[in-house]
């Protein structure tokens, strides 16, 4: 830009931050972009929170640093910040970046994008292309992505709140790093606040108080969502014409009339799953139901929920009850076969059938407890009576020597080591709930030693 023009362009962004900020707080702000999209941060000095991948000498700091792109897939909760770390690599790297909803894009818009990428790449410059809600993207589209990211014609980076190995093809997945983005914790969003406060070209000039009690109130409603806490206190900054004091009943209401906004188009609503979850693992299918509802109302995808069905089906039920995970699968692919409306009446049959099945984490906690023991103590050596032996160097290293062949005994049973020699854990406890309590009776006769009546 020719320098008069520049000096003319200072000029008038001079006189639009002189009339903001000697205007009154809340005159401009039906103008302005929403509070959380003029705070974000422009660098990662200014980002917080995700220490585990933009710290130093992490990922995303050697990424900036370095300026050596490759395709990510940033996977986390609402407002953790995966937009914004999109918009930061992009601009420290000084490629071309394009920015879509997965929600309205389709694969029109993203051979637009590949085209530019070519012109692009023929002038020396990245081209990075920030698809929001990936997980959104139907199988068509990930594939018309496929051979311009293997060609490197364009750099993907994908946000997604849900597990990616879930909704990305293989091909595509394989070609990206999955980084995981955690809640923010309120540590987080207290340091953010302040910032807020002190930068923000409304809140700076606003004769605002905000008690402490009030202020902590903000942060743990957010539930680790920065997003969330700015939004409620731009409608609380607003509800009281933007000066005077924030009172517990003003946040209450500001918070209130962002719950009833459920978020069709962009991040699902964790706290209303959280709900629903609970309600189930409660056993209360009346509450399930109604949670349920909201989420379908509010126009949750309903795959997303049968998925949280199935985890809950092991979870929370697992071997009490069997049959609850065929029934959360087969529910999963009815869903996923006739779709809404009438998707709801499989997801509500699912629903009420988990919440009223007698409930054991046993397979769980089992899981959980061996993980443990192997993280400890590391991968030993397998016996040799369990090795496999197919050739006869093996026979003749002793591999697989002295095993016994439970189906040659009665009972299908015999007395054996399975474990190495050092592990001595019982980690699988059934409960005495529903099925469960077959399996424990079982192993009582089977393993007496391990299994105390």
């Amino acid at each position: 830009m020719p320098l008069v023009f520049q000096r003319i362009a200072f000029g008038i962004v001079s006189e639009i931050n002189w009339r903001v900020m000697s205007a009154e707080p809340t005159l401009f702000a039906s103008h302005l972009p929403p509070l959380a999209d003029r705070v974000r941060p422009r660098n990662l000095t200014e980002f917080i929170g995700q220490e585990h991948l933009v710290g130093d000498r992490k990922i995303l700091q050697h990424l900036v640093e370095k300026k050596k792109l490759f395709s990510l897939i940033l996977w986390g909760p609402p407002g953790t910040g995966k937009t914004t770390l999109a918009r930061i690599i992009a601009h420290s790297s000084g490629s071309a970046f394009h920015e879509i909803s997965a929600v309205s894009s389709g694969v029109k818009d993203l051979r637009e994008v590949i085209r530019r990428g070519h012109s692009n790449r023929e002038m020396g410059q990245s081209t990075i292309l920030f698809i929001d809600e990936i997980h959104r993207f139907s199988k068509s589209q990930q594939d018309a992505l496929l051979h311009a990211v293997e060609e490197g014609v364009i750099i993907i980076i994908g946000a997604t709140t849900e597990n990616p190995s879930f909704e990305v093809i293989g091909p595509l997945l394989s070609r990206c790093r999955v980084l995981r983005l955690n809640s923010l914790s309120d540590s987080a969003l207290d340091t953010i606040l302040t910032r807020v406060f002190e930068n923000d070209i409304l809140l700076q000039k606003a004769e605002l108080k905000l008690p402490a009690a009030v202020r902590d109130r903000l942060i743990k409603s957010a539930g680790g969502d920065a997003r969330k806490m700015l939004n409620a206190l731009e409608v609380a900054f607003n509800l009281i014409g933007g000066r005077g004091m924030i009172t517990m009943d003003i946040l209450n209401e500001a918070l209130q009339s962002r719950a009833q906004l459920y978020d069709k188009a962009g991040d699902y609503h964790y706290d209303t799953i959280s709900a629903f979850i609970k309600s189930v693992r409660g056993s209360d299918p009346d509450a399930a139901i109604y949670w349920l509802t909201v989420m379908l109302e509010g126009g949750e995808q309903p795959e997303f929920i049968a998925r949280r069905l199935i985890i809950l089906a092991s979870e929370d039920i697992g071997n009490a009850d069997p049959q609850s995970l065929t029934l959360a699968m087969s529910g999963f692919q009815a869903v996923h076969t006739i779709g809404m409306p009438e998707a709801a009446i499989v997801l509500a049959q699912v629903t009420t059938y988990l919440a009223s099945a007698p409930k054991s984490n046993a397979s769980h906690s089992a899981l959980l407890a061996a993980q443990q023991t192997v993280a400890q103590s590391g991968t030993p050596s397998v016996p040799l009576h369990l090795r496999n032996a197919p050739t006869q160097l093996m026979k003749d290293q002793g591999y697989g020597k002295n095993y016994i062949y439970p189906h040659d005994h009665e009972g299908h049973f015999v007395q054996e080591t399975y474990l190495p020699d050092d592990v001595k854990t019982v980690f699988y406890q059934p409960t005495n709930q529903g099925y469960d309590k077959f399996i424990r009776q079982r192993l009582q006769e089977l393993w007496p030693e391990r299994y105390a009546k």
